[in-house]
């Protein structure tokens, strides 16, 4: 069980509810909650803060906005100056080391200020945590032979461990009558082009190998990539999907096999599709799936369910197991998205079963789903809307490790340490609340 220290504040609403949260799930770890309230809020910085993260690695904006308001409605600059994450330790909750995605929010009740001399982590007139900004990776230094930055072609995140090729930066579901709901991958490029910011809409193969190969050579922390971008519906430089998304693991693997885990993360295609991806070199596959409820699908993922279909979609899911090992396929889901409005689930409970049935069908069979929080990012659909509450999110992480431990699952291989205190993964506390004690014997650990 874990161990909650006193209360510290009972006059903050905001950290009433973190307390509340705290008693009512004694055994879920207090850096697992926080963490998923700041992503639930965002974070707002002082001026003072935002000079200290220019010596730091700023946000990359590697695919999506992940801020809770658009850019030009950001204060002192944020969008360029914020760190792209923080990690946070001790304060009144004796919090482990936690790595946390930033998602600007001028208006959080969460704020990082200077106190007394260092970064801190507050609510109102409370410091919940001291702060570390990530550094700057030293292969931030060169520069590519195209002229591009090396931080467009191939960011960091995961406080190093993960270098994430957005090699598509635009997503041919077009639409309201086709883009997923939630997502602002093609409004975040228009917006990023509109400020003026170096924004390649495809990566070339040479960029992405030459950037690599830089890593490769300056860098010691990088465990894995992924490789990703937006839906291709018909063609891409006359190719389709698939095949377009394997030549990049094709080209790293053939110059660097085994420095790195080479993850995918796509459409849900055919098995013989699938099988295009395996041969290229990745080794994990991430089929997102989004939502699980039948008719939610639907709506939040028109495209999806006009191209492919829902109960396709998850049956190509099941079906990639046969290719990559159950383990190996590791599909996201949009964290809170099915309490969407207008048509969305009203009722906490009713949500978390819904998506514990989902859990409960992958998890079953081996497959081992991971979620990303829920940012209504404002240029999306259902940007102009507030997520899920706190409990929510609470309850979801119950879910996700209790289905996780009942099947006596490893650690998801390609992120990380799993536990509090040593998770790197940041868009969700799904890593944090494994329990190491609790993994299969021999598995404490996953394969980087």
């Amino acid at each position: 069980m874990t161990m909650h220290p006193a209360p510290v504040d009972a006059g903050s609403p905001v950290i009433a509810e973190l307390e509340r949260m705290f008693g009512d799930f004694p055994d879920m770890p207090a850096e697992a909650i926080l963490k998923q309230d700041l992503l639930r809020q965002g974070i707002a910085f002082e001026e003072s803060a935002l000079q200290v993260a220019s010596g730091y690695k700023p946000k990359d904006y590697f695919i999506f906005s992940f801020d809770l308001v658009p850019m030009r409605d950001m204060q002192h600059h944020e969008a360029y100056r914020s760190p792209e994450e923080i990690r946070m330790t001790g304060g009144p909750y004796e919090l482990r080391p936690t790595i946390v995605s930033v998602r600007v929010n001028p208006a959080s009740p969460y704020v990082v200020r200077i106190v007394e001399g260092r970064l801190a982590l507050t609510c109102g007139a409370t410091t919940l945590a001291e702060l570390e900004f990530p550094p700057i990776p030293e292969y931030y230094q060169h520069s590519l032979s195209s002229g591009l930055k090396i931080s467009q072609i191939a960011p960091a995140i995961e406080w190093g461990y993960l270098v994430y090729l957005t090699v598509y930066r635009l997503c041919q579901y077009w639409g309201k009558e086709e883009e997923c709901r939630f997502c602002d991958l093609n409004e975040n490029f228009r917006q990023q082009r509109d400020h003026g910011r170096e924004y390649t809409a495809v990566k070339t193969i040479d960029d992405v190998v030459e950037a690599m190969a830089l890593i490769n050579a300056h860098d010691t922390v990088s465990r894995a990539y992924t490789v990703t971008g937006g839906s291709i519906t018909s063609t891409l430089q006359g190719m389709g999907e698939a095949e377009w998304y394997a030549r990049y693991a094709e080209a790293i693997e053939s110059r660097f096999a085994g420095r790195w885990i080479p993850k995918a993360v796509v459409q849900a295609f055919p098995k013989n599709e699938v099988q295009l991806l395996k041969d290229a070199g990745y080794r994990i596959y991430h089929p997102n799936y989004e939502i699980w409820d039948e008719k939610l699908f639907d709506w939040i993922c028109p495209g999806k369910a006009r191209y492919v279909g829902r109960d396709e979609w998850m049956k190509r899911i099941v079906d990639a197991a046969e290719v990559f090992g159950p383990e190996y396929v590791i599909p996201n889901f949009v964290g809170g998205v099915e309490m969407a409005r207008p048509h969305g689930y009203t009722d906490v409970d009713a949500a978390i079963a819904s998506t514990t049935e989902g859990l409960e069908y992958f998890m079953s069979k081996g497959i081992i789903p991971r979620f990303t929080t829920w940012c209504p990012e404002p240029t999306s659909d259902l940007g102009r809307q507030e997520g899920p509450s706190l409990e929510y999110f609470v309850k979801l992480l119950l879910a996700w490790r209790t289905t996780f431990e009942k099947y006596n699952l490893p650690a998801p291989p390609g992120y990380g340490r799993p536990g509090v205190g040593n998770a790197e993964f940041s868009v969700s506390a799904f890593m944090d609340v494994i329990r190491v004690e609790k993994l299969p014997k021999g598995r404490e650990i996953a394969p980087i």
